[in-house]
């Protein structure tokens, strides 16, 4: 059985479909058993969904805004 550490590293080549017929057994199985993976798993997979709704197109004065904030925090340190 795999451990969490080695489940961890094949996740996102198990969510993008590009394990082999055997590593997806094995990473199934150790889901099967372990629910802190299997939290993971449902994790990486909203990421990977609220990625894919997020717009392409880069946000005007997302750059300002963010260079903005950085100075702001710098202030407070």
């Amino acid at each position: 059985m795999l451990t969490c550490r080695e489940q961890v590293a094949r996740s996102s080549d198990y969510l993008d479909g590009q394990l082999t017929f055997r590593e997806r057994l094995m990473v199934r199985h150790h889901l099967m058993f372990c629910p802190n993976c299997r939290r993971f798993i449902r994790q990486m997979r909203l990421m990977q969904a609220t990625l894919k709704i997020l717009p392409q197109e880069p946000v005007e004065g997302a750059d300002a805004l963010a260079e903005r904030l950085a100075a702001e925090r710098r202030k407070e340190q």
